[in-house]
């Protein structure tokens, strides 16, 4: 019997160990951007100060390779006008896709499983085991032929075959839901507040999500909502540039924006989820903001409350992800959540995604009718 056997070692190709930089120094250069809000200038010479520092690379890669590799690779472009480099479409999906993976791609596996499946039986793509026998609706699609032939010869032999309603049998499928769902993410000045950065991380759940379902649950729909002093809608595309401006909070106008973009969805399951960090300061007044920034204005509050009222009354849960400690505002949040009968979390920046994920999985369980 031979024992082991050792050949010469060869070392790993260099255009192998260029492609593992290429990998490595893209998951900075992508957090960079994010920090950055899509400035690829900017999130470039971050990186040549982290390289500086750390020694990211070495003398057959430099961050002049890595560069040009981004333009080859199609992550970046110049601006035919003024020179200006930018991301392409490849690149905003680069960002979304790491986020994806550092937030949801680590979690363990749930219980009930993640394929949002329900308990239902219904109209499918996905065939079960249980056969039934055929019902008026029944599609053609939904017939076994093996089992309703042998049916048809055990009824009526095979001398004289014909096959009869009462010889079909159906397969089963399972019911998957579809879920319409608006994210909600605070914009105002308190984000950046404290020198603690909370839009960043709100980003990154946002792309993540977004990414998520795009891939995973194509039939779901997703609308993204920022809100300072108004609300408006962006793309996903938008997702990478978003930054925080001097707003207060108008909750009221983002809610309305949320339950207007909702009524257009012909899904029965309607959900909304509201990352904030702190509370309602503002209404809009014909064209006159009322703003209060010093406590809880009793305005303001009836005003959000009502609608959090009236979300519940058109079954639109509705999941705060408060990222803020502070016990008035917990206060309020629970208030808030009661009125409307839906969640409410008091998560760590760390624990933001997980609780979103987690809460997108059971909402749509739960939500079948």
């Amino acid at each position: 019997m031979k024992g082991y056997r050792f050949s010469e070692f060869v070392p790993v190709v260099e255009q192998d160990s260029q492609k593992a930089k290429f990998d490595q120094l893209l998951d900075i250069f992508n957090q960079l951007l994010t920090m950055t809000s899509g400035d690829v200038s900017q999130a470039m010479a971050w990186l040549t100060q982290l390289d500086k520092q750390y020694k990211l690379t070495d003398e057959n890669y430099g961050i002049g390779d890595f560069f040009d590799d981004l333009k080859q690779k199609g992550y970046i472009t110049e601006q035919p006008g003024d020179g200006e480099v930018v991301l392409t479409p490849k690149g905003e999906q680069s960002i979304r896709r790491q986020s994806l993976d550092e937030i949801f791609g680590k979690l363990k596996k749930s219980r009930a499983g993640g394929n949002h499946r329900t308990p239902h039986v219904g109209t499918g793509d996905e065939a079960t085991s249980d056969r039934r026998s055929f019902q008026f609706g029944d599609s053609l699609e939904q017939i076994a032929m093996t089992e309703s032939i042998r049916n048809a010869q055990i009824n009526n032999g095979i001398g004289e075959f014909r096959m009869t309603e009462n010889d079909l049998e159906i397969v089963d499928t399972e019911y998957k839901a579809q879920t319409s769902t608006v994210l909600m993410i605070d914009i105002s000045h308190s984000m950046i507040l404290y020198g603690e950065d909370r839009i960043t991380p709100a980003k990154k759940v946002a792309m993540a999500l977004s990414e998520l379902i795009m891939t995973k649950y194509p039939k779901d729909t997703l609308d993204i909502i920022v809100f300072g002093n108004d609300a408006w809608q962006i793309q996903v595309k938008d997702l990478p540039y978003l930054e925080v401006g001097p707003y207060h909070t108008n909750t009221v106008a983002g809610l309305e924006l949320a339950m207007d973009l909702l009524r257009r969805r012909k899904n029965k399951n309607k959900q909304v989820f509201m990352i904030t960090d702190g509370k309602p300061t503002c209404l809009k007044e014909g064209i006159r903001y009322y703003k209060n920034s010093f406590g809880l204005d009793r305005k303001i509050l009836n005003k959000t409350l009502t609608l959090a009222a009236q979300c519940r009354r058109l079954k639109i849960p509705i999941t705060t992800f408060m990222i803020a400690r502070d016990p008035y505002l917990q206060d309020f949040v629970r208030k808030f959540t009661e009125t409307n009968n839906g969640r409410a979390y008091y998560s760590s920046l760390k624990g933001l995604g997980e609780f979103i994920f987690e809460d997108f999985e059971r909402n749509r369980k739960k939500n079948v009718r």
